[in-house]
């Protein structure tokens, strides 16, 4: 009998790390993939529709949001972001182990439903660092960088909330607690 796939959730607010720290995850350990996520934000320089986010528009995400094809979904920013269902449940079916870089809205969902899932959760040292990281990525509005950071002091409050805290302040070390989490698990 084929054993199921380990679920872990990587969660924080914008400019934790989140997406960096899942990318070496996936890139060092074989048996790991990320879950794509449905996004209907428009794609950055670099990012490719159905290997970053798949990336469709309010009208879509809107139908596959009412007609149930999201396990988990919430807007974040003026956008929307959803986990496919299927596509989740197939994955962890064939056993294959599961890294979702997920907003903190969708890891309140998932921890309904996936009880086993690993909830990691990001976070930059301080919100002074987190505005510098977000500032560097040189493309929000002033506006729109203070509602991330309203967000993200909200966000950093529900960190014990989850199964592990990673503080990402020195990437080859909070790479190093990630991975150490992943191997007590697989």
């Amino acid at each position: 009998m084929k054993k199921n796939g380990i679920l872990f959730i990587l969660s924080g607010p914008s400019g934790a790390g989140k997406s960096t720290l899942g990318n070496m995850a996936v890139a060092r350990y074989e048996e790991l993939v990320f879950s794509i996520s449905y996004t209907t934000r428009k794609p950055r320089p670099g990012e490719r529709d159905g290997f970053d986010y798949n990336f469709i528009d309010d009208k879509t995400f809107d139908e596959m949001a009412s007609s149930g094809e999201f396990v988990e979904f919430a807007g974040v920013h003026g956008r929307k972001y959803g986990t496919a269902r299927e596509d989740l449940e197939d994955l962890l079916k064939d056993g294959i182990n599961v890294l979702l870089d997920i907003d903190v809205q969708g890891a309140e969902q998932l921890k309904k439903i996936f009880k086993d899932g690993v909830f990691i959760f990001v976070s930059p040292p301080s919100l002074e660092v987190c505005e510098a990281r977000l500032r560097d990525r040189g493309n929000l509005a002033i506006n729109e960088l203070k509602d991330r950071l309203i967000t993200a002091r909200d966000e950093m409050e529900k960190s014990k909330e989850y199964d592990f805290c990673i503080v990402n302040n020195v990437l080859e070390e909070s790479f190093k607690q990630l991975s150490e989490i992943i191997d007590s698990k697989v």
